[in-house]
């Protein structure tokens, strides 16, 4: 779910303000309003300047990442939105680029257009004739926007850097995946650099500049953190095929049965198994679902054999025992389904996959710890738990 305050849209592309943003946005207007020399030069006006040079600082941030945006659009990928917060903005899109080479032009539009403002901003200086306040104004602007081009270009997650070097990674070892942990560790070793440096420097000689170091430091540290373990979980995901997921929680029940024994037998106890297959003379007739027992008539239920409510399995949706998981993520999302039926070669059921068994698979190739209770709730709600963004790492594998 997105957070923050929805304040329009730019090209189509929702903009949002984090809380966090207001605090940044006053810092700065005091950092700047407070100067001895705005205030000898313009005096209670220089809080106002300062305002002005906050929202033309995020103004410009906004741009950068509406460079990104834009060009992950020109390659058919949907930008869901921007985000303005502390640490400057984000765009949040939708999927990878297919190929190092459109990876590396989304990741370094947003430092291009940084670039071509100072340029501009500067030319626009040193031509007009300006007033001095829109001079001095400007002038740091366009400033600004050069730390902004040179900051993002440090080769590390989350930077744009950083983004750039997982694409010449990925070019190289053409591999994405090795491209997005190289680009992580060298977010965390420049992230922990700072922070070592900026509490040196501070104990040296203390300083609000450098506790603000520190704190972007360890913003680098946990997303460059974050960044890795979405690598290990894509690394991970790859490797699995629906036989290591399946679970064989299911029942196979004669064909033959008519439908009241088969509910007071089954559907009516506390304890039911997530899916029922009916079969006879050795084959697999169908699916037997609630919804099919429940839309016909109980008139007819002693009558009516299960083999006449079944749904064939060729009619339903279904995978192979080797079908990559990812695949098979990708079938659950794309058919709203809760589980669905694994075959094997010979088209006899191997099992059934839901979202809990997925999870559990995942967990057990990693060796992570993971209770019964949490992918039992999985399974009840058919969701993945927060945070744990499956579908869309499956999306960028099979794409």
């Amino acid at each position: 779910m997105q957070s923050g305050w929805r304040i329009g849209s730019i090209l189509g592309i929702p903009l949002f303000l984090d809380t966090s943003w207001f605090i940044i946005l006053l810092l700065v207007t005091f950092a700047y309003g407070s100067d001895p020399t705005w205030q000898n030069t313009w005096g209670p006006l220089a809080w106002g300047v300062g305002f002005v040079l906050a929202l033309l600082l995020f103004s410009s941030v906004l741009l950068h990442e509406l460079g990104h945006s834009l060009v992950a659009r020109a390659q058919g990928i949907q930008v869901n939105s921007i985000t303005l917060f502390l640490f400057g903005g984000i765009a949040a899109i939708e999927k990878e680029s297919r190929t190092p080479g459109q990876a590396f032009q989304v990741a370094i539009a947003g430092p291009l257009v940084s670039f071509g403002l100072y340029l501009s901003l500067t030319l626009l200086i040193t031509v007009a004739p300006l007033p001095l306040v829109a001079q001095t104004v400007l002038g740091n602007v366009a400033q600004i926007n050069l730390v902004l081009t040179l900051f993002n270009l440090i080769p590390g997650l989350p930077l744009d850097g950083g983004q750039v070097l997982k694409a010449a990674v990925w070019k190289a070892t053409q591999s994405r995946v090795k491209g997005i942990r190289w680009a992580a560790r060298a977010g965390q070793f420049l992230g922990w650099g700072a922070i070592g440096l900026g509490v040196l420097a501070y104990l040296a000689k203390p300083s609000l500049d450098l506790i603000w170091i520190v704190l972007v430091g360890g913003f680098a540290v946990r997303n460059a953190a974050a960044y890795g373990r979405v690598a290990d979980l894509e690394d991970n995901l790859s490797q699995l095929t629906a036989a290591d997921a399946l679970s064989r929680e299911f029942r196979v029940i004669d064909a033959t049965q008519m439908v009241r024994s088969f509910a007071e037998e089954y559907l009516l106890q506390t304890e039911r198994a997530p899916a029922y297959f009916a079969a006879s003379d050795g084959r697999y007739r169908g699916l037997i679902t609630l919804e099919a027992v429940q839309q016909l008539e109980r008139s007819t239920w002693d009558t009516t054999a299960l083999r006449d409510i079944a749904q064939p399995l060729d009619s339903i949706s279904t995978v192979r025992e080797q079908t990559p998981l990812a695949e098979v993520i990708n079938t659950l999302e794309q058919d709203s389904l809760k589980r669905i039926t694994v075959l094997t070669p010979a088209d006899a059921v191997a099992g059934v996959i839901d979202r809990g068994d997925i999870v559990r698979a995942m967990a057990q190739n990693m060796n992570l710890p993971i209770s019964e209770t949490l992918i039992q709730r999985i399974k009840d709600d058919g969701e993945y738990p927060p945070g744990l963004k499956l579908a869309s790492l499956a999306k960028a594998l099979t794409d």
